[in-house]
């Protein structure tokens, strides 16, 4: 695996949805649903799994829909509808698979990868519900700090040394990178940016290990894939704790 690639990916989706964040909501929404389509598209592969092509449409769909409805419900219930586009992805992959017979191989791999992947596509959905906060609607650096942070994990993950050394370094630096964020900009509390921060840093680490235990992936869209799923279920994290600890 070269995992350059990977965390190239996540690199520039983090990037995208910074720069984004102070054009507009539907900036982000396309960059949102932009990565769902390409993560999408290497999820099956990432996982090894047949009906590839049925199944990546299921989660580009997922993570599209979820991205569109978060931002045309109310700001206060901006996620409301995360869940019924999941249960209704989750649903699509069992009737896929139904009509895919009896006797096909790979159906419980298939059934609950592609599941996974519909509902980390989904929670990307919280990038659009977060810039919706009043703090980033006018342009507070708050998601570019966030974002700085989880490139600072980015980059520990990175370097070819174990996971007893690069997991601890990657939460450090990514709770380090929003202090020091929360410190240049006044409109960013610093402890809260701090612990922002180290979350979205566990969040990447913990992507890490899962991609090294199982060999890493091997073709391209794989790793693009790779590489963008963390950054759109981080997501979920985002929203909440920017709505708890500092809207």
């Amino acid at each position: 695996m070269r995992i350059w690639i990977v965390a190239a990916a996540s690199a520039a989706v983090l990037c995208a949805v910074a720069g984004a964040s102070y054009l507009s909501l539907g900036a982000v929404v396309t960059i949102v649903c932009a990565a769902s389509v390409a993560a999408g598209a290497g999820w099956p592969v990432l996982l090894a799994v047949p009906a590839r092509k049925t199944l990546a449409t299921v989660i580009a769909l997922s993570g599209i829909s979820a991205a569109l409805l978060a931002a045309a419900a109310p700001e206060t219930m901006a996620m409301q509808w995360t869940v019924v586009v999941v249960a209704l992805a989750v649903i699509a992959v069992f009737v896929i698979q139904l009509l895919r017979g009896t006797g096909q191989p790979h159906r419980l791999e298939s059934t609950f990868g592609a599941s996974t992947g519909a509902v980390l596509a989904a929670l990307g959905s919280g990038w659009v519900a977060s810039e919706r906060l009043s703090a980033n609607a006018a342009d507070s650096p708050l998601l570019l700090v966030t974002a700085v942070s989880m490139l600072f994990a980015v980059a520990a993950s990175v370097l070819p040394w174990p996971d007893r050394l690069v997991a601890p370094l990657g939460v450090v630096l990514a709770g380090l990178a929003g202090g020091v964020g929360g410190a240049l900009f006044t409109s960013v509390p610093l402890w809260p940016a701090v612990l922002v921060g180290a979350v979205m840093g566990t969040v990447i680490v913990c992507f890490r290990r899962l991609l090294l235990a199982g060999g890493g992936p091997h073709r391209a869209t794989a790793m693009v894939s790779a590489g963008l799923m963390p950054v759109l279920a981080a997501g979920s994290l985002v929203y909440p704790l920017e709505r708890l600890l500092i809207h």
